[in-house]
Formats: C-alpha cells, sequence, structure tokens
C-alpha cells in the first residue's frame, strides 16, 4: 500500500496553511482510496499534544489511516551551493513517503549542499523544496515542479510567482533564486545563480 507524507509548519502554535495540506490530502486519497473518507487535519491535529512555542515540523505518515504523527524540532539546513543533477524522478501533486529517487539525486551533490534537478531539460526542483529564480523584475517558478507543494501553491494565488518553463540554458538569465517549502518561507533562503554548478553528470 502507498504511503504519504505531510510535512506541516507549526510555529508558535499556529499550524501553517492547513486549508492546502487538506486539499493535498483529498487529492491523495481521491486518486488511491477513493472509497475511504479522508482524514481532518483539523481534527487530528488539535486533539494532538501540539508544542505550543518554538518551530516544529508536524510530520505525518498515513495510507488509508495515520501511522505516524509527530513533531520534530526544526532548525533549517543551510544551502549556499547547488549542483545540476538530472533526474527521473516522477512529478506529484502529493508527497509520498518513497524518496528513492531523490535520495539517489542527492547523492550525486558532490561538494555542493544540495542538488538542482533537471528532468526533460527543464528545471524542477531541490531534492527537498520547490524553487523560484529572479530576471531582475519578477520571481519565475518551474511551470511543472517534481512536488506541487503548498508554499508554492500560495505564492501562485497571491501572484507573487509567475509559472514558466525555465530550460537549463536559461539559467544566465537569472541572478537569484530562491529554496522555498512547507517549512521555509519565501525569501528565507536564497543564493545567487553563480552558486549553481551546471555541469550535467
Amino acid at each position: 500500500m502507498c504511503r504519504f507524507i505531510e510535512s506541516i509548519k507549526l510555529a508558535e502554535g499556529r499550524f501553517y496553511r492547513l486549508e492546502l495540506h487538506q486539499a493535498r490530502v483529498d487529492k491523495a486519497f481521491a486518486d488511491f482510496y477513493p472509497a475511504v473518507k479522508p482524514m481532518s487535519l483539523a481534527e487530528l491535529l488539535l486533539k494532538s499534544d501540539f508544542p505550543e512555542t518554538g518551530i516544529h515540523k508536524c510530520r505525518i505518515v498515513f495510507d488509508t489511516e495515520v501511522q505516524l504523527l509527530e513533531y520534530i524540532p526544526y532548525v533549517r539546513r543551510e544551502v549556499k551551493s547547488l549542483k545540476l543533477v538530472e533526474t527521473e524522478a516522477e512529478t506529484l501533486f502529493y508527497k509520498k513517503e518513497d524518496r528513492t529517487e531523490l535520495n539517489k539525486a542527492f547523492a550525486q551533490r558532490g561538494d555542493c549542499d544540495d542538488v538542482l534537478l533537471v528532468k526533460n531539460g527543464l528545471l524542477t526542483d531541490t531534492s527537498y523544496s520547490n524553487i523560484a529564480l529572479f530576471d531582475g523584475k519578477n520571481w519565475i517558478t518551474p511551470k511543472v515542479p517534481l512536488l506541487f507543494g503548498v508554499n508554492r501553491a500560495q505564492l501562485i494565488a497571491e501572484n507573487r510567482l509567475i509559472q514558466k518553463d525555465i530550460k537549463v540554458s536559461e539559467l544566465c538569465h537569472f541572478q537569484r533564486i530562491r529554496l522555498f517549502n512547507a517549512m521555509i518561507e519565501f525569501g528565507e533562503l536564497e543564493i545567487q545563480t553563480n552558486a549553481i554548478k551546471h555541469q550535467l553528470y
């Protein structure tokens, strides 16, 4: 049975983007377990013994029911360099527990902190975050990421990101790249594009 993960930001007792996480859970159930009613994240989390101070990652592993619910103190990993790596990882509207392809790509990072994944000649994501690149005027995010993240969905809804295919050859037209996900807010993690190693192996 396929298992999925939701990683939800909990900061000072507040759960972030819960409606978007719920929509993703609903889609996973509709696609994989259509005969089962999706769990209510709000009910599940509010009944749990959650920390009310600090920043934590709320990690939920589930299939037709919750298999694991845990709160992990969150410390953001610093990323100062990226290496372009090709991947065949599938594009997903939800997070599967199986990260085999992503882990395989991450292992190719060499002396860089993370990988910037390329699929069919187009930029997608890093191993753990969505991306957006700045062209001097707008922030552009890949039209087809590997994971349709909740933070990305919110930023698009707020018209803060433009969706567009970005070819590897077009990297030279961008100055900065931001990494963001459910735990990392837009603008918290930004590096110069000259910190991206272009060699594909």
